[in-house]
Order: C-alpha cells, then sequence, then structure tokens
C-alpha cells in the first residue's frame, strides 16, 4: 500500500507535504508582491474565454455578411454566363 502511494505522489508524503508548503509560501508571496489573487486569475481566465466566444460568433457573422454580398454579385454573373452559353 505505501509503495503505491509513494509511486502516485513521486516520493514519501511527508517529503511531498514540505515541498507543497515551500512552494506554495513561495508563489503566495510573489503573488502578493504582484498584488494578485486566485479570484483575480478565474476571472482574468473567464474574460478571455468570453472575449474568445464573443468575437468568435462576431467574427462569423462577418463571414456570413461577406458571403451573402458576394453570392449577390456571383449568382446573377453565374446565370447570366450560363444562359449566354446555353445558346452556343
Amino acid at each position: 500500500m505505501s509503495d503505491g502511494i509513494n509511486r502516485f505522489l513521486g516520493d514519501s508524503p511527508l517529503r511531498v507535504l514540505v515541498k507543497l508548503v515551500v512552494v506554495s509560501i513561495l508563489v503566495g508571496f510573489v503573488m502578493t508582491i504582484f498584488d494578485w489573487y486566485p479570484v483575480d486569475i478565474y476571472y482574468g481566465i473567464r474574460s478571455f474565454l468570453l472575449d474568445v466566444w464573443h468575437k468568435g460568433f462576431a467574427a462569423l457573422g462577418r463571414v456570413g455578411d461577406y458571403l451573402l454580398i458576394g453570392a449577390a454579385v456571383v449568382i446573377p454573373a453565374f446565370l447570366i454566363l450560363r444562359i449566354l452559353s446555353y445558346r452556343r
């Protein structure tokens, strides 16, 4: 059982706990220096994903506009060319 836990954690549980405490203190210190909080990271990721979501659909809307504007010229031109080539 102990061997399985050591294999899962990568080291003995006590050493892993000490490493996690030290890294947590260092990360907390750096985040405090930059005045960052975990909730700020969450809101930053959330706003980034929402911006990508909204701008992605705006881009699709622009593609649809391009399609309709181009089709207003291409389809009548195609039909006229087909009618003119049908006579030959």
